[in-house]
């Protein structure tokens, strides 16, 4: 089997290992499988995509929709490298999911409208999959309402006509879509459960996302939810496009 490819832009090491491991374990996934890239770190490599069974683009500090001025340098590089690596994705229609970033990037990309409208705070959230979903074969075997966990400050707004839309949340309408075939963003995280989450929070509480102050009882909330359902994503992701 040809590895899949894990973009990933943590900065903080405990913080890329746990998804690194989550992605893993939750894909099915040995380490050979998975080729990592953490891009933060420095230029994305010369990538040759028939040498993998697909891309995944993990979550990411990162903010698509900040002005430019409040970007650092490192992130305008990420930004660039991926809408040049999302030129040759989407016209190839390359098994491509992006978890969270995702939508900052692959929206983008295609044209939605990604704003800070439909921010969601770190947590539990129920998501509910649309008709076109219970056809998606990225989503077999997921019931039509779960739990998953989000947390993020932007979101798409406006969605461009040609994409599809695959679930949503009484907070935020778009938190799947796909584009062509083969090329899926989702809002909240597909491959976090509760620790993971906790482990999160603890990192990033002086991040923006909530007042630092509330983040034992945002990791006492966290604990109170399950979500196992959107793992199916991410296992489904790879039985389909192993190759």
């Amino acid at each position: 089997m040809k590895p899949f490819l894990l973009l990933a832009s943590r900065a903080e090491d405990r913080a890329a290992e746990e998804e690194y491991e989550a992605y893993l374990r939750y894909g099915g996934l040995e380490p050979a499988q998975l080729r990592r890239i953490r891009m933060e770190a420095g230029p994305m490599p010369e990538l040759d995509l028939s040498d993998y069974s697909g891309v995944i683009v993990g979550g990411s500090p990162f903010t698509s929709s900040d002005p430019a001025d409040h970007k650092s340098a490192a992130q305008h590089r990420v930004e660039h490298e991926l809408r040049l690596l999302l030129d040759r994705i989407v016209p190839a229609d390359f098994p491509f999911l992006g978890a969270c970033y995702g939508v900052g990037t692959l929206g983008l990309h295609q044209g939605a409208v990604i704003d800070r409208t439909y921010g969601e705070g770190l947590g539990g959230t129920t998501i509910k999959l649309t008709a076109e979903a219970l056809q998606d074969p990225l989503l077999r075997g997921l019931p039509e309402s779960f739990t998953a966990f989000t947390g993020h400050k932007e979101a798409v707004s406006v969605l461009p006509s040609h994409a599809v839309l695959l679930a949503s949340s009484a907070a935020c309408p778009v938190h799947m879509f796909r584009i062509k075939a083969n090329l899926y963003a989702t809002q909240f995280h597909p491959e976090l459960d509760a620790d993971g989450l906790v482990t999160r929070i603890d990192i990033y509480r002086h991040a923006g996302y909530f007042p630092p102050e509330s983040a034992e009882l945002l990791m006492e909330s966290a604990r109170q939810f399950t979500a196992a359902e959107p793992m199916k994503i991410l296992r489904n992701f790879v039985e389909r496009y192993a190759r």
